[in-house]
């Protein structure tokens, strides 16, 4: 399998990878029990999920012993860069300063964030 997942999550599916980008290895009950701290959901259903994202090559699955483990195949970065790109291209037909200036006028950003992008902006500027 190439390490170039092109799959593109569904918002479920988005949910989970969050849960293995920031844990790692995972069982499904693991991801369950994470999911269902902020939404109702079934463990079937998560299961189900789990395995559709593995046939869609997102995750792999570990089936060496009785609980399988799941990690993420699709990369964070790479898809946060997909997703982004089709929300500028979509929503704000193609303009990344309109959806960076919706986003800082819906959503209060901390101080630490409002001097990152700055220096972000800066590094940019001097590139």
């Amino acid at each position: 399998m190439s390490s170039e997942v092109t799959a593109k999550p569904t918002e479920s599916e988005l949910e989970i990878l969050q849960i293995l980008w920031e844990k790692g290895n995972c069982t499904v009950r693991d991801v369950h029990d994470i999911l269902t701290r902020n939404k109702e959901a079934g463990y079937t259903t998560t299961l189900k999920l789990m395995q559709i994202m593995h046939e869609k090559g997102l995750v792999k699955r570990d089936t060496s012993s009785k609980t399988h483990i799941y990690s993420a195949l699709a990369s964070q970065q790479k898809t946060q860069q997909h997703l982004v790109s089709r929300l500028i291209d979509n929503a704000f037909n193609g303009s990344a300063a309109r959806m960076v200036m919706q986003a800082l006028g819906n959503h209060k950003s901390s101080k630490d964030e409002i001097e990152a992008i700055k220096k972000y902006l800066n590094d940019l500027d001097h590139n």
